[in-house]
């Protein structure tokens, strides 16, 4: 893998400090802040810090039972640029640059417990077959005030009103943040995430903005880690919050992450298209993939306690075991258009995964169902909601215990990484129960 070159610091003498920063099971980055002189050094040796550090829990504390701590003297890892190299960081007041790291161990192994380690594995299971996924996200977020005791939408500073209302592809919604939206967008091209449609969403504040397909689906996943962070640190510049938790309105629908991936053989075919709707067996092969999986990954799709306020029926969160052509209520979604663009939307993740391990659910299950040649069964019509289907965890209790016993995830994730990621969530489940909802709001409203 390349390392980053120096020449980018050298071309802008303006920025004077750096954040290395790694994606923990959470999706928060964990990192230091440096000065340029030993940002040059990273690039050429790395950094370390401990192994743990990428399975801390939601409150950025130590998990009581990993063997990554006391038992082994909590050691480091070392960490060294991804190949994304230096990006921009627009939210703060400062010329400030973030280098992407991921972890490796001391005899130059990858650390099975980095989620981006997790999400490459599965895409060199592709590569051995001589296929690459194409893939694209959409996120949902909401803008919030949260200076008060009740989340609220923030006031427009077009208007100066707040309009406590839903507005489904309002054009009225997104001018009333123009200003957040054109910081946004200039800032996206800085930092290479390419980001395309806005629209307002059906929550109180809520939008979405699509992110165009890219045949890298590391760089899909650094582009959603990157505008995540980018988001929230963009709003709060302009005064207000945006949080990318599933469910912070009761009454209204959570927020989604939506995958969209299609598959190319070696000479760039799509393998999906077999010129017709129906698309090609192999689709089928990988819709029964992510189905058989679905059930044992929802506590990647749903991983904290608010994810399963989102997943109630009729709320836009898809929970019944499903596949169809063109039916948004189903969590398999063949999306019409043109054959040779024939793909699979996969709809259960919430706004607050962590997206390398999301993608590597999503896509590790759908090579499962390839390499196994299992077919599902037939598609859905109509309400999905309203049939007798098989359904996913609805409970993050349920959801620990079907990841914890499945036999496809370890097709998908490596032990180490399962094991972390099961402390981790099960020692969150613990001491959340102990916190009032108002506080769970609290601690999930910036971190996820």
């Amino acid at each position: 893998m390349p390392a980053p070159s120096a020449d980018w610091l050298t071309d802008r003498p303006q920025v004077r400090t750096i954040r290395a920063a790694a994606c923990d099971l959470n999706g928060v980055a964990r990192g230091k802040r440096m000065p340029i002189p030993s940002a040059r050094k990273l690039l050429t040796e790395g950094t370390r810090f401990p192994l743990s550090a990428l399975s801390l829990d939601i409150w950025g504390e130590d998990i009581d039972d990993s063997p990554l701590v006391f038992d082994t003297g909590d050691r480091d890892g070392t960490l060294f640029p991804t190949e994304r190299g230096f990006v921009p960081m627009p939210w703060l007041e400062a010329p400030t640059a973030l280098v992407p790291i991921w972890m490796y161990r001391e005899d130059g192994r990858a650390y099975d417990g980095d989620p981006r380690h997790a999400l490459r594995f599965v895409m060199e299971r592709f590569k051995a077959r001589g296929l690459t996924p194409v893939v694209a996200v959409e996120l949902e977020f909401f803008l919030i005030d949260d200076s008060g005791r009740n989340l609220q939408v923030p006031i427009s500073p077009r208007s100066n009103k707040r309009r406590k209302a839903a507005e489904i592809l309002s054009i009225r919604a997104l001018d009333a943040f123009d200003s957040f939206f054109t910081d946004l967008y200039e800032a996206c091209e800085a930092m290479d995430i390419p980001a395309d449609t806005a629209i307002s969403e059906a929550g109180l504040g809520q939008f979405e903005i699509n992110l165009v397909h890219t045949d890298d689906a590391l760089k899909a996943a650094d582009d959603a880690w990157l505008f995540k962070m980018l988001v929230k640190g963009l709003a709060r510049r302009h005064g207000f919050a945006a949080s990318f938790m599933a469910k912070p309105y009761e009454d209204y629908a959570g927020s989604g992450m939506h995958a969209h991936f299609s598959v190319l053989d070696e000479e760039g075919h799509n393998i999906f298209d077999d010129g017709t709707p129906r698309g090609t067996d192999v689709l089928r092969h990988a819709i029964a993939g992510c189905l058989n999986a679905m059930s044992d990954s929802t506590l990647v799709f749903a991983p904290h306690l608010n994810s399963y306020d989102r997943l109630v029926p009729d709320a836009h969160a898809p929970i019944g075991i499903a596949w169809a052509y063109e039916n948004r209520t189903a969590a398999i979604r063949v999306p019409s258009g043109a054959p040779v663009a024939r793909r699979i939307e996969h709809r259960v993740s919430g706004g607050d995964v962590n997206p390398y391990l999301a993608l590597a659910a999503i896509l590790g299950a759908a090579l499962t169902g390839i390499e196994d040649g299992v077919m599902p069964p037939e598609p859905i019509t109509g309400n999905a909601y309203a049939l007798d289907l098989p359904v996913i965890p609805t409970d993050w209790g349920s959801a620990i215990a079907a990841f914890e016993t499945s036999e496809l995830i370890p097709r998908i994730f490596p032990a180490e990484l399962i094991r972390n990621f099961l402390l981790t969530k099960k020692q969150e489940r613990h001491y959340m129960a102990e916190l009032s909802e108002t506080e769970q709001v609290e601690i999930y409203l910036d971190t996820v």
